[in-house]
């Protein structure tokens, strides 16, 4: 992405109620909101849609080390390890999940496409899309601990009998804030393509309806200063028409909008996808106007290995403040 086009999507930051640093390719910063410390202020890494081919494993490496130089409390990898016609061996799976235990940093992974979704393209190896997610969460699920050399305890979903099998669902609170990672990835959410995968969707929907349901009142219940929710997909940049009929995510996106208009704090939903670093504010009420305190928040992807650092401080009035940390 070049950089005007970041100007162009940063400037306007404070009408959308996050504020924003701009980083030029020099490094040199320009704040659009200076805030003062604060005790409970806290910082934490956000990226996704990386590494893809040999020359982004070169970057990769190069992101691992920066975030591991910096102060974030923990990591979240919003999806796509890997390129959606890259092999989805067991072998790439278990490079993968020793890059992650490579951050120093808890490092909190959400489930993309790429690397079970489409795993039955003929170039990533003709796969078993459901046996390819099973391996995931195999492999990179075990325990209630997140991944990297530090931990932090998680929640799983698979808590609950109901919905034993979704270990990747996850929440967890760091500074009164809640966390909630909800297994929703691109390729329309695995709907739409046979009938053995439906059910697959169907399954997790249902699944992932109710965490998102359980976030809610969790954070209402514990006067949470706010959320962050993670997922992989861009759900149709959140313009789902009413009448739209095998959407794989206009169950999320309805039920998001109704939890919206019973919370008045503030809630950041992170994604990736698209590969479009972007901040806005994509949904808007019954009668019309722009839920204001509902951020949509989308991660650098291939080609662009990059990060973003997000402060969390409770002396902002929007809480979030986000930052793109641009590797030289």
């Amino acid at each position: 992405m070049k950089f005007k086009q970041l100007l162009t999507v940063l400037i306007p930051l404070c009408l959308f109620g996050v504020s924003a640093t701009v980083v030029s390719p020099t490094n040199a910063q320009v704040r659009v909101n200076v805030l003062g410390s604060s005790p409970k202020r806290f910082d934490f890494a956000l990226f996704g849609d990386v590494p893809y081919d040999a020359r982004q494993e070169i970057e990769y490496q190069k992101l691992i080390q920066d975030i591991n130089k910096s102060s974030v409390r923990f990591v979240i990898h919003d999806g796509d390890f890997k390129s959606g016609s890259s092999l989805c061996s067991d072998e790439l799976f278990s490079q993968t999940f020793q890059s992650f235990q490579q951050f120093r940093h808890p490092l909190i992974y959400v489930f993309g496409d790429n690397e079970w979704t489409d795993c039955h393209r003929p170039a990533a190896g003709a796969y078993d899309p459901i046996e390819r997610l099973d391996k995931l969460r195999l492999m990179f699920t075990q325990g209630d601990r997140s991944l990297g050399r530090r931990t932090i305890e998680l929640t799983r979903q698979s808590e609950t009998a109901e919905y034993s099998k979704f270990r990747e669902n996850v929440y967890w609170t760091e500074g009164n804030v809640l966390f909630a990672g909800i297994h929703v990835v691109g390729s329309n959410n695995n709907l739409g393509r046979n009938a053995q995968n439906d059910l697959e969707y169907a399954e997790r929907n249902a699944a992932n309806l109710a965490w998102l349901k359980e976030a809610f009142t969790l954070a209402k219940a514990n006067q949470n200063l706010g959320m962050v929710i993670v997922i992989h997909a861009n759900p149709n940049n959140f313009n789902v028409p009413a009448n739209s009929t095998n959407n794989g995510f206009k169950d999320f996106i309805d039920t998001l909008k109704v939890e919206l208009e019973e919370y008045s704090k503030p809630v950041m939903l992170v994604h990736g996808d698209s590969h479009y670093f972007r901040i806005d504010k994509p949904l808007n009420n019954s009668s019309g106007t722009v839920i204001t305190n509902f951020t949509r928040v989308e991660t650098f992807g291939s080609p662009n290995v990059h990060w973003l650092r997000v402060t969390v401080d409770p002396r902002n009035p929007n809480l979030f403040e986000v930052n793109q940390e641009i590797l030289p």
